[in-house]
């Protein structure tokens, strides 16, 4: 059956749809958000699985059509995920996933296609809200109703899902995703803003995201499907004991080994002694090997629930880490630049058994990404890709290209690092940072800001500040809480909430968080704030004894660039007649590299200054103009019986009739000047055709009346 339902949210009408489109989803919904709409279906499997995992999958996927565009590509259709559909899909993936009810093990997919796009009217959380509504109409078990909104703050006040263009002048881009009763998911992006402004900024969106939860729960209330009941499977008490006689409290020891790999092996090989005597006993007792599997599997889940209660016992108990440091306390932290001489910059940064080499490469502006997308942007500059090679973690795996994991965090790092960088106009190149994953124990997000950032110093990028990244984690322990600073690999595994943030001395540049639990509160936001805050000092501190400014000249081996601009109607004379002039320059100045923009900005490239000051001259001289009474030095470069052709500056001459080459008459041309010499002319006429008329007697009367 049909249903409409309808809310007007802050002067825009939010208009649901359900059962008209995609009928045969275990639950569907039409959302429009002005012009935006948002199909979200979603589709739960006829049985469950036998994964030790969830398998969830969110797609997010904007249709071209959606914003009237024709995809680029020879096939002229929608092919991979953009970047941009696959970091929503992530944020919108990263509120829902918690809220599943534990052990609950079929496979759910959860499609969202942009049909409609208002770039003014998020399409991105228009398909959030889509997201968790179909979800809760299907009656998957799902403690949602979960709802986002973006905010930006301008000239003081807080803008709720902030337009592209009120966005550029915004000093804050965040998305916030939560329930009603607590906040789950925050990504940010910050021109160096003050934790409070950023908190307030946070606390604001959930206000909002509460009334978009109760307009979902009167939906659901009145046509959402009967919830799912799921029944979690636990390990016999008969299993859960003979781990723990067999285990005899060394995994407990071993979870204390600050050594990630040593850690791992140890525990590792006391799991497998332990996995294998209860094979070795069951099958002694002839069960059935389908039944001993089933045992093996609960037996490994007892195994990681001891190291889950130790981890989390050691903490929230003993204050202690596993590591041994402090709640606050951060690894040890190495900072170097230059570390390969033939890149235009680099660095590393390690941070504990963290470690990110960063490289920086300077291009011509044409060499920025092109975007194809549904955005109003077609490019961008500053690109930073982030590599986590398998032998980062000392294991093999897959290599191919880049997964959700590897885009999200990039796009992280390029984020925090975008709010410092210099503009086009002080600085016209594109950039491109690389970051690759060394060694990974926690947080290598981070660490590739740290990392980037002192490449890009090194580099003689002439960024405002440099950018400090630290990771916080959580363990909850009932209404009391334990925050760590600066978590490692075991820490994000078994804790309840990995809270990325990044700025410089003045503020903060990036944020993102994820959680395992329902939500956290204001309290727990602050403090966490505050502990990064103190730690992002510490972090800068050491980055500074490596590098403390940007470098004032850049490598010998990136090129240089100079910008210039000229009126747009002069782009046309640049080029040239089938682009004459402009490959005559070219030719001249050593392959010279030229890229003329339509607002007339001119921006040179060479690997010696030299051939680019050389290309601008003879650019300026192109579009230089004659202006009457004006006396120049020119060249005589062709002579005739009525008068001299005077070369004023290449390109441009004018004609001196003879009558006008001396304050005497003179009966031949070549009486008064031969071809090749260098005289003083003044311009006495322009005419329509821009044929220029000049005077060398005019210069010798002027000269007379001075005397």
């Amino acid at each position: 059956m049909e249903k409409v339902f309808k809310k007007d949210f802050y002067g825009t009408d939010l208009v649901v749809e359900t059962g008209k489109f995609a009928k045969q989803a275990t639950g569907s919904c039409m959302v429009r958000y002005g012009d935006t709409a948002v199909l979200s279906a979603s589709v739960i499997g006829k049985e469950p699985t036998n994964l030790d995992f969830f398998p969830l999958l969110v797609v997010y996927q904007e249709k071209l059509y959606s914003a009237g565009k024709i995809p680029g590509g020879f096939l002229r259709r929608e092919g991979r995920p953009t970047e941009h559909e696959t970091l929503i899909s992530r944020a919108i993936d990263r509120p829902l996933r918690p809220l599943f009810g534990e052990g609950f093990r079929y496979e759910v997919q959860v499609i969202n296609t942009v049909m409609s796009a208002d770039a003014n009217k998020t399409p991105e959380m228009t398909a959030l809200f889509g997201a968790s509504l179909s979800l809760k109409l299907g009656g998957v078990p799902f403690d949602g109703p979960v709802a986002g909104v973006m905010v930006g703050y301008i000239d003081g006040e807080y803008i709720l899902n902030p337009t592209p263009e009120q966005l550029l002048v915004s000093d804050i881009d965040l998305i916030v995703a939560g329930t009603k009763d607590a906040i789950n998911m925050v990504e940010a992006g910050a021109k160096e803003v003050d934790e409070d402004i950023m908190l307030d900024a946070i606390m604001f969106a959930h206000e909002k995201i509460k009334e978009l939860c109760a307009f979902q729960d009167e939906i659901i209330n009145e046509i959402g499907k009967e919830r799912m009941e799921v029944e979690r499977k636990l390990p016999s008490q008969e299993i859960i004991d003979q781990v723990y006689e067999l285990e005899a409290g060394r995994i407990t020891k071993a979870v204390s080994n600050p050594d990630k790999l040593d850690r791992e092996d140890t525990i590792k090989n006391i799991e497998n002694e332990v996995l294998t005597n209860i094979e070795e006993k069951y099958l002694s007792e002839g069960i059935d090997k389908f039944d001993i599997k089933a045992y093996i599997k609960d037996a490994k889940a007892v195994l990681e629930e001891i190291q889950v209660k130790e981890v989390r016992r050691l903490i929230t108990e003993d204050k202690v880490r596993p590591d041994g440091r402090k709640t606050d306390e951060l690894r040890d932290l190495t900072s170097e630049i230059d570390v390969l001489p033939r890149t235009h910059g680099s660095s590393m940064f390690t941070r504990g058994q963290t470690q990110a080499l960063a490289t920086v490469t300077l291009g011509a502006l044409r060499e920025s990404q092109i975007i194809d997308d549904i955005s109003v942007d077609e490019n961008k500059r500053f690109m930073l890709h982030y590599n986590f090679p398998q032998f980062s973690v000392g294991s093999t795996g897959r290599y191919g290209g880049p997964g959700r994991r590897e885009i999200g965090h990039g796009a992280l790092g390029e984020r925090a690092l975008l709010q410092v960088l210099p503009d086009e106009e002080e600085f016209p190149y594109a950039i491109r940072v690389v970051s690759e994953i060394l060694e990974s124990n926690g947080s290598s997000s981070q660490a590739t800001i740290c990392a980037g950032s002192m490449a890009l110093m090194a580099a003689g990028v002439p960024i405002k500040s440099p950018v400090a990244g630290i990771a916080m984690g959580l363990i909850m322990n009932g209404d009391k809480y334990t925050i760590l600073t600066d978590i490692q690999g075991l820490e994000d595994h078994f804790g309840d909430m990995d809270f990325k943030v990044a700025g410089t001395d003045k503020g903060i540049c990036s944020l993102q968080m994820d959680i395992k639990i329902s939500g956290i509160t204001r309290d727990i936001f602050k403090e966490s704030l505050s502990q990064a805050k103190n730690a992002r000092m510490q972090i800068l501190d050491n980055m500074k004894s490596a590098i403390a400014e940007p470098k004032k000249e850049l490598s010998v081996y990136a090129p240089k660039v100079k910008l210039m601009k000229v009126s747009p109607d002069k782009i046309r004379d640049i080029i040239g007649a089938g682009g004459k002039n402009i490959s005559a320059i070219i030719e001249k100045c050593n392959d010279v590299k030229i890229d003329i923009e339509q607002d007339g900005r001119i921006i040179l490239m060479h690997e010696e200054t030299y051939f680019i000051d050389k290309a601008m001259k003879l650019i300026e001289d192109i579009i230089r103009e004659v202006e009457v009474g004006e006396k120049y030095t020119g060249k005589v470069t062709r002579i005739e019986k009525f008068g001299a052709f005077v070369e004023l500056w290449p390109g441009q001459d004018g004609l001196v009739h003879i009558s006008k080459l001396d304050n005497k008459h003179i009966k031949n041309v070549e009486d008064v000047v031969k071809l090749g010499d260098i005289i003083e002319v003044k311009v006495i006429k322009v005419d329509e055709k821009g044929r220029v008329d000049l005077s060398r007697k005019a210069v010798l009367n002027d000269i007379k009346d001075k005397e």
